[in-house]
């Protein structure tokens, strides 16, 4: 999908019918699933007031997403957390993954929320390039662990 000449860009909430391209774009990044997945979980996503999946739509086609929520620890003040950010392939350096991490932080600051808080995984060095130019500074590096139950 080539969006050289994109003509219209919207930001926007997903919808569950967005669920065929967002599953093809959350493989893109690495993490597989079926629109049937995509579409339960959009649509837990949109009964969830402290989330939001925001989609980019280039010419009517779902092309990057972004997924925040509210992160509520007792260690500091509530922050937004990006669950995921997604550009197509195709659509990367146009400018589109830097709108939706703007929604991203409109979205904090109308939830209240003076910070936006990231993770991306160590191999991801354009990833790092990208979110230093939107001005993300690294405030520490971890070990992350997962328990299948």
């Amino acid at each position: 999908m080539d969006h050289t000449q994109t003509r219209t860009l919207v930001i926007r909430p997903a919808t569950p019918a967005d669920a065929g391209r967002v599953a093809l774009l959350s493989t893109q990044l690495g993490y597989a699933a079926s629109e049937t997945e995509m579409t339960s979980r959009i649509q837990r996503t949109r009964q969830d007031h402290n989330q939001e999946l925001f989609v980019a739509e280039a010419d009517s086609v779902v092309v990057g997403w972004v997924q925040v929520f509210i992160r509520v620890l007792l260690m500091h003040d509530s922050e937004v957390e990006v669950g995921g950010l997604i550009i197509d392939e195709s659509c990367r350096r146009k400018g589109i993954g830097r709108l939706l991490m703007q929604r991203a932080e409109q979205w904090a600051h109308e939830k209240g929320c003076g910070t936006v808080y990231l993770r991306t995984n160590v191999i991801r060095k354009d990833a790092h390039l990208f979110y230093e130019k939107l001005g993300y500074k690294v405030v520490k590096t971890q070990t992350a662990f997962r328990k299948i139950l």
